[in-house]
């Protein structure tokens, strides 16, 4: 069968959204996402949700929550995916795999968290939930001391990078000024984002608050068809390829200094694809602390191993360097609802790609890279995008 092709999406804006539940944030996007792609719900042959959850919404089971807003989609298959912070990619996946298989020619693929109404503490046990609790569940700091320990390994081994860990922050913040669905539009400086105080405290060292990405609810949505019906559509992104490999659980296993995983699924990206890391427009990276979209830097080839800071100090990845790193604010500035955020990512590289980018916009989007990542480097899903 023919590749899936991206026809169509929304987005929600990501923050505390008080007023929505998960529910409802999906209700904002399913039927704007296949208005998009000028269809009717009734061409839908299948919705895939992705959605961690973890405890932090006492209604489990979302694959059929869609159906109260849009109720032209009873009887369709639904089903949930979960990954950990890479569900979205997940069900991106899944939807993908029922077109190739020849189950249908049009699927709505929707990312959503709700995170916020819930106590820090629920948050972060919740996150947790994401990693390997037999030796991690009392990490101090929670998820952001899993990421710490990342750091503190590639410390030891590379030296201090705290500046670059700063400069990572404050682009993605910068950024994040021009994406109307960011959670902090706000230009907080490197000076700002590099030293400690009361307003950017220690979380877990050498992690600082503005090197973590926030707690946020929102939702994503695309519609991805067959590509021989590219013609039909006033929109088409194309799959160059799309990876995807897990890596041991455990912190214990691994070298922490590196993300191995994302490394190969960038090798398998790029094998499919036939294409390297120089002919990338841009990449939409997981930051979801700035250490990973350090390691990330290295785990795609953009730099050699313990050289990531050169691309960041560099000026690489501006939006207006060699390789622009996410232009949409990250997940730093953006925010980090974790079923949504690999939806979300995939949806801001088509809009890139089909010019739609607004005050986003990069001069050249031809070509486009995306890792979402699950937990500390162990889902890795890694998509390889242009237009028709």
């Amino acid at each position: 069968m023919p590749d899936p092709i991206i026809v169509g999406w929304a987005h929600t804006p990501f923050g505390k959204r008080e007023d929505k539940d998960a529910e409802e944030l999906l209700a904002d996007v399913a039927g704007v996402a296949i208005e998009n792609a000028g269809l009717a719900a009734e061409d839908i042959d299948a919705v895939f949700v992705g959605m961690f959850n973890s405890g932090m919404s006492k209604q489990d089971f979302p694959s059929s929550l869609v159906l109260q807003s849009v109720p032209a989609l009873r009887f369709k298959p639904m089903a949930r995916s979960e990954n950990a912070c890479a569900s979205g990619s997940a069900a991106i996946h899944a939807g993908r795999n029922f077109l190739k298989a020849g189950q249908g020619r049009n699927v709505l693929v929707l990312g959503v968290e709700k995170m916020t109404g819930n106590s820090t503490a629920t948050v972060g046990d919740a996150l947790l939930g994401a990693s390997y609790r037999k030796e991690e569940a009392d990490v101090p700091a929670g998820f952001a001391g899993v990421f710490a320990r990342m750091g503190q390994a590639y410390f030891q081994r590379f030296g201090d990078q705290s500046d670059a860990l700063a400069m990572i922050a404050a682009k993605n913040h910068r950024n994040g000024v021009d994406n109307p669905y960011a959670q902090m539009r706000k230009d907080l400086g490197f000076d700002f984002c590099r030293t400690v105080s009361d307003k950017n405290p220690i979380v877990a060292a050498p992690l600082r608050r503005t090197d973590c990405s926030p707690i946020s609810d929102g939702a994503a949505a695309l519609v991805l068809s067959l590509n021989d019906d590219a013609a039909n559509f006033a929109r088409a992104v194309r799959f160059r390829a799309a990876a995807h490999v897990n890596d041991y659980m455990p912190l214990s296993r691994r070298d922490l200094w590196q993300l191995e995983g994302a490394a190969e699924a960038w090798r398998q990206a790029f094998d499919t694809a036939g294409v390297g890391i120089g002919d990338l427009s841009f990449v939409e990276v997981h930051d979801c602390f700035t250490i990973a979209e350090l390691m990330a830097y290295e785990a795609m080839g953009l730099a050699g191993s313990g050289e990531g800071a050169r691309a960041i100090i560099r000026g690489w990845t501006e939006k207006d360097g060699r390789l622009p790193v996410n232009r949409s604010g990250g997940l730093k500035a953006k925010g980090h609802p974790v079923g949504a955020t690999g939806v979300s990512m995939h949806v801001l590289a088509a809009m890139q790609l089909a010019g739609e980018a607004g005050d986003l916009q990069l001069r050249k989007a031809d070509l486009a890279g995306v890792f979402n990542m699950g937990g500390s480097g162990v889902a890795n899903y890694v998509s390889i995008l242009e237009a028709v």
